[in-house]
């Protein structure tokens, strides 16, 4: 009825396994920020959530959740804005037992079992994937049992990037060097 395919609310997601194992290859429905009336419009993907997630949601401790029970967990509103014009960007697994950083396209949806980065240049992603900063995350994370999580206030924002994030000039041949070491680590 609204002249627009499903595909606009059906998205691949990923967890934490997935960045670390082989991918799952899940797929989930996602309105985003629509309200109720918006989302009713993809009929199909809309009766799926109706038939299965109202059930559980509806009646779920969290007001938020039971209010907007066909929103997918929380809608991170900041979050999307930030990925909306971004062709990728990073994630890591927010408890690992190793600390890696990849790639996704700006179509995936991670699921709060990841930490989402909105950059999408080498430079930040080889900084990231750096030795020091692997270490800095050990140091100043947390740790659930005996695996190590990464905690965004204490490991990314306290991090002393060589070049703070938005003050890297892309035209330093260092910062070329360190985006060029990340290039050949994602093709290797």
């Amino acid at each position: 009825p609204n002249g627009r395919p499903n595909s606009d609310v059906v998205r691949p997601v990923v967890s934490a396994i997935d960045l670390v194992q082989k991918p799952r290859g899940m797929w989930t429905i996602d309105f985003a920020l629509m309200e109720e009336k918006e989302a009713c419009l993809y009929e199909v993907p809309f009766e799926y959530v109706k038939k299965i997630v109202f059930p559980i949601r509806s009646h779920n401790r969290r007001a938020s959740y039971a209010k907007k029970w066909w929103i997918y967990a929380e809608a991170r509103p900041g979050l999307r804005a930030a990925l909306v014009k971004k062709k990728r960007f990073i994630a890591t697994p927010r408890i690992s037992k190793h600390r890696i950083f990849v790639w996704l396209t700006g179509n995936v949806l991670a699921n709060d079992g990841t930490i989402v980065i909105a950059r999408e240049d080498d430079y930040f992603f080889g900084v990231l994937h750096s030795r020091p900063h692997e270490l800095w995350a050990l140091r100043l994370g947390t740790a659930l049992e005996d695996r190590p999580r990464y905690t965004p206030t204490t490991t990314f924002e306290t991090y002393p990037f060589p070049w703070p994030p938005g003050k890297e000039d892309q035209n330093d041949p260092l910062v070329q060097a360190i985006a060029e070491a990340a290039r050949e680590l994602v093709e290797k």
